[in-house]
């Protein structure tokens, strides 16, 4: 007895010193510990003890958190029985102590859902022993307020659970319990919840009192978690909760044709203090949500009134919205108003035309106030966008008015945007130009909220555009003018550049009028003029946010009147014909054109400039159709690049002012492009060619002369390496053409490899370095658009070969050396690099111009030492990283894909730790959540077993003793038969139990893995026939007979192929049957 006193005093010591200490030293010390008692054996009963006679808070917490993961633990789980007294307990313990701490009550109350939740399917004598919810917490409903508050916040919390999926049971578990949940209480809870809430709004709550608040709070997000349920296993995304519909089941019906469930809500708004209303307000968001097959049309009309009639009274007495959280949440009422209703049926409620008002007053009173509450505007933007897209498809003879509130909200958003500038910079205020993700997402949802009225729309900015273009002109003719002033215009003039780009990228092909093209021309023009004053004036000054707002623009612009997207004859052109003398798409191309080159010229140094102008351009050589791109390669300003690509006429191609090496990457997209560009009139032009790489030629004579003294300037060196190497992964990428793709194999190859091999050799530990030119060799070795086609006579496919694979091991070894990398830096450093090798001899093996057989038969060991180097990195990597890095795994399985597929002989002669440390990262990718490394793995997974099966075949056949070497992988597999058991179970556990996203590659495998292991398959296919209701195991059982039914004993096309559909139908009539054994009664009456 003595000795669990102590153990307990020690326990609560290290509590303390794991929640208070402010050392970290003693912190770590005390986690550890704690870790240990959480592990051993004596930790259930030492945990009661600790809530029995615990005399601190914090030991409490660590006991409910013990708890809580001996209960949630897959591998030896906690029997019935002792859940049950766990569940039980902590019942009592609530009960009996109400007042304990906030945390601590939270913790026992989320041990009780966690029980709840995995226990819900278990049976104690014909009875499922967790399912009383609302039976365990009547007791404390009927109690004390802080007992009532208990009793709510259990409901709520479990109701929040089993909503919840955890990454450590099966989605498909979790879906069964939150349906049975779904159908068998949750509806009860909901009416649990508005009942309380009724009589708290019935007596005279004093709200002041912290407990009588609680309770209602605590109602609140009882009433909200219930609404807020994910019916149907949709799993939305919460940060995109726009589209939402909530999916109510149709039993449910009865409390929303009721108005008086609305009601509650509405009325609870205006008699609560502001505190609490947000809560009433996302109730009502969800409510408002309602899908809308859940009534028949007289229904909704009715409902949609209520709704309607609740939103007036709030908008009529706006007393709580001043409060941020009630205004957001409101803003979202709104929203839903149209993303659920059609316009059709928002004209035909009652109050309509006062409710359009007040929505417009509001909205305009709201842009007007830009500074209150900016991430709100967003719903009130996004309910004028639907109700604008509206307005061509309403066939309702009531009058909408939009064409009255419309104009009204697009002039306040612009101007309130304009008289903003002013203001922040007086205050030194934040910038929302800045945010250019908010900028877009706002100026999107103007571009069609303005095309609404839109001569209203033209009419307000070419006003406003002509007085501060006016100012700005004035302001820099003018000699005493403060620097101030002009700035305040330079800013206005952004705003609305980035407007006029918005409203010109809104226009409809179908619905524009020559009228409105006319009113385009007018905005085109005015900006254009601008853009003349402002690159007038480039080499004294410039503002980089206009300069951002003007490519904005353009792009707009591009998006719309470039290309064969209009007609020539359209009344833009003839306008900026008229005005600024561009006769037709081609002088307006060179004004795209002049402007590219003016940025890239003044602005080289600004990163976010220099990358939007690049993409301009790389977006104009894509041109579509091919016309475009022929006449921006005739003009003049082109020709001027193609000829002079050099940092004289770029200074971003300098290399000596970039602060780091990452820096560069524009120069891949801006070689794209130029490469584009050259393609159109390159043909057969061998000189063209040589004259256009006169610039990289130098550069790679001037790193060879550096590389070859003893002494040279290593940063300069790198610099123009990795500028070089950029620049030519823009081209090699661009060139996917034979002709011209042969061009540059021969003018880099034999000439310039050396340097890059040299480069990897000297700077292997600069990811920064290396990292460009693996890339750049990845793109060379691949067969994009089959452009690597070799004469029969020439030899370069092999020598190409030779080159990767001395690249992958120069690099393979000596990155190995650098030993153990620290976690954060070991992708920059490593992983990275590596991936990009696997990438590089991925695309060499399966690029179909060289035949690897030839290698062996001349002694050539190029292919060995690649293969080798790729076997030593892939065992310096943890099976953990190969599946967290995206890129890195990606590259990995694609790989593993076509060695399994092509190099089965080299797969069966590794040796046995290496075989299994691959078929085990085979076995982990098949469950990876990335649908692309789960297909490469069931495809080599395939591959292997097809090999195996093979081999298993011909050794019952008399076979010549040369495939004797072949025995290893499969003494390898017959030693660890487990392996490839494991991956049948999981093959067909993801089949039967899982969202199986790729049902055909999984099918593939399968057929090979049960041949292989049918005593084994025998077995698995009892054991969850057995697992089933006694009911359900006959069909369970007919089920796999059918999958069987037809199939032969071989792995030929036509017998997979049989299987496979075999496999579609039996994994249909599982997931019916098992449907049927656990969803209970109601589980159809979802959408009838």
């Amino acid at each position: 007895m003595a000795d669990h006193v102590q153990g307990l005093a020690q326990l609560e010591i290290l509590c303390k010193q794991l929640y208070e200490t402010t050392d970290t030293a003693v912190r770590h010390q005390a986690e550890k510990a704690l870790v240990e008692f959480t592990n051993s054996a004596d930790c259930l009963s030492k945990c009661q003890l600790l809530l029995e006679r615990g005399s601190s808070s914090y030991s409490q917490l660590l006991a409910a958190t013990c708890l809580s993961k001996l209960v949630s633990r897959t591998s030896n789980p906690l029997p019935l029985e002792q859940r049950i007294d766990i569940r039980n307990y902590v019942l009592n313990y609530l009960a009996t102590r109400p007042k304990l701490a906030a945390f601590v009550t939270q913790a026992l109350i989320q041990l009780y859902a966690r029980i709840t939740k995995l226990g819900w399917f278990d049976c104690q004598k014909d009875d499922y022993v967790f399912r009383n919810v609302i039976a365990d917490v009547t007791r404390f409903l009927q109690d004390s307020v802080e007992h009532c508050i208990i009793g709510v916040t259990i409901l709520s919390q479990l109701t929040n659970e089993i909503n919840q999926a955890d990454t450590t049971h099966p989605l498909t578990k979790h879906r069964k319990i939150a349906s049975s949940f779904r159908d068998s209480s949750l509806f009860d809870i909901f009416t649990l919840s508005c009942n309380l809430l009724k009589q708290a709004s019935g007596k005279n709550l004093n709200l002041n009192d912290e407990s009588q608040h609680g309770l209602l709070m605590q109602l609140l997000k009882l009433s909200y978690n219930c609404l807020n349920y994910d019916f149907i296993g949709t799993s939305t995304d919460e940060s995109s909760d726009d589209l939402c519909t909530v999916q109510i089941p149709t039993s449910w019906r009865s409390a929303f044709l009721d108005s008086s469930t609305l009601q509650l809500f509405f009325n609870l708004y205006h008699s609560i203090p502001p505190s609490l209303s947000p809560l009433v307000l996302s109730c009502l968001v969800q409510i408002a949500s309602v899908r809308r097959s859940l009534f028949n049309n007289a229904e909704r009309a009715k409902f949609l009134s209520h709704l309607v009639d609740g939103v007036k009274r709030i908008l009529a007495n706006p007393q709580c919205l001043p409060d941020p959280n009630n205004y957001h949440e409101f803003c979202r009422l709104l929203a839903r108003l149209k993303s659920n209703y059609q316009l059709g049926e928002l004209v035909k409620v009652e109050n309509y035309p006062e409710v359009i008002r007040l929505i417009a007053n509001f909205t305009v009173t709201s842009l007007q106030h830009w500074e209150f509450a900016p991430n709100s505007v967003h719903y009130l933007l996004s309910l004028w966008q639907r109700l604008a897209a509206s307005v061509p498809y309403v066939k309702a003879t009531e009058p909408h008015l939009l064409e009255t509130y419309t104009p009204e909200v697009t002039k306040a958003y612009i101007t309130s945007r304009l008289e903003s500038v002013h203001v922040i910079l007086r205050d030194g205020l934040e910038d929302p130009l800045d945010d250019a993700g908010l900028v877009q997402q706002q100026l999107d949802q103007l571009s069609t909220i303005g095309r609404c009225e839109y001569e209203k729309t033209c009419a307000l900015l070419v006003q406003l555009f002509d007085q501060a273009a006016q100012s700005y002109q004035e302001l820099l003719q003018s000699t005493n003018s403060s620097t101030a002033d002009a700035t305040v215009q330079e800013g206005r003039l952004t705003w609305l550049v980035y407007i006029i780009g918005a409203v010109i990228g809104g226009r409809v092909s179908f619905a524009s009028t020559d009228e409105q093209d006319a009113m385009d021309g007018e905005l085109v023009c005015r900006v254009l003029q601008l853009m003349n004053l402002t690159d007038s004036r480039l080499a004294q000054a410039g503002n980089e946010r206009l300069e951002l707002a003007m490519l904005s623009f353009f792009e707009q612009f591009r998006k719309i009147y470039i290309g064969d997207q209009v007609q020539k004859s359209s009344k833009l052109y003839r306008r900026l014909s008229d005005v600024l003398g561009l006769n037709d798409e081609t002088m307006v191309l060179s004004v795209f054109i002049g402007k590219i080159i003016t940025n890239l010229k003044y602005w080289g140094q600004c990163e976010p400039i220099t990358s939007k102008t690049l993409q301009l351009l790389n977006d104009l050589s894509l041109g579509y159709p091919l016309p475009s791109v022929r006449k921006l390669v005739k003009l003049s300003a082109v020709q001027f690049m193609l000829n002079n690509h050099t940092s004289e006429h770029f200074s971003f191609l300098g290399v000596n002012n970039q602060s780091n090496l990452s820096d560069m990457r524009c120069r891949t997209t801006f070689y794209t492009a130029l490469g584009r560009l050259l393609m159109v009139d390159l043909g057969e032009d061998e000189d063209q060619f040589e004259q256009f790489m006169l610039p990289l030629t130098a550069a790679f004579e001037a790193v060879a002369q550096m590389l070859s003294t003893n002494t040279f300037n290593e940063q300069e060196a790198k610099r123009t390496l990795v500028g070089l190497v950029r620049d030519l992964r823009g081209i090699a990428f661009a060139f996917n053409a034979k002709t011209s793709f042969m061009m540059l194999f021969d003018w880099i190859y034999p000439a310039y490899m050396p340097i890059l091999q040299r480069a990897i050799e000297l700077w292997y530990h600069d990811p920064a370095c290396t990292t460009p030119v693996l890339k750049l060799m990845a793109e060379l070795v691949h067969n994009r658009s089959q452009r690597l086609q070799f004469d029969v006579s020439s030899p370069n496919g092999i020598l190409l070969f030779r080159e990767t694979s001395k690249m992958i091991t120069t690099y393979g070894n000596r990155i190995l050396t650098l030993g153990e990398v620290p976690k954060d830096q070991v992708y920059g450093v490593k992983l990275k690099g590596v991936s990009v090798c696997f990438a590089m001899l991925k695309a060499v093996l399966s690029g179909n111009y060289v035949n690897f057989g030839v290698f062996r038969l001349y002694g050539d060991d190029a292919l060995d030492n690649a293969l080798q180097t790729f076997i030593k990195l892939l065992l310096s990597i943890p099976h953990s990283d190969l599946l967290d890095y995206p890129k890195l795994s990606q590259s990995f399985y694609s790989l593993l894909e076509v060695l399994t597929q092509d190099h089965m002989n080299f797969f069966a002669s590794l040796e046995p730790h290496v075989a299994v440390y691959i078929l085990s990262s085979i076995s982990e990718g098949l469950t990876a959540l990335d649908t692309m490394v789960c297909t490469g793995c069931c495809s080599s997974l395939d591959h292997i077993v097809t090999y195996l099966f093979k081999q298993l075949t011909r050794s019952t056949k008399k076979r010549p003793a040369s495939m004797a070497t072949d025995d290893r992988f499969l003494h390898i597999m017959r030693q660890h038969p487990e392996m490839i058991q494991q991956m049948l179970s999981t093959v067909l556990n993801i089949i039967i139990f899982e969202d199986c996203r790729n049902q055909w590659s999984m099918s593939r495998p399968l057929l090979g893995l049960i041949l292989l292991n049918e005593k084994y398959f025998a077995d698995l296919r009892n054991s969850i026939v057995n697992s089933q209701p006694p009911e359900k195991q006959q069909a369970m059982h007919l089920c796999f007979e059918n999958l069987m039914e037809g199939i032969e004993r071989n792995l030929l096309t036509k017998n997979r192929d049989r299987f496979t559909q075999n496999l579609s139908v039996f994994r249909r009539e599982v997931n019916d049957s098992m449907k049927n054994s656990t969803y209970g009664v109601n589980s159809n009456d979802m959408m009838s």
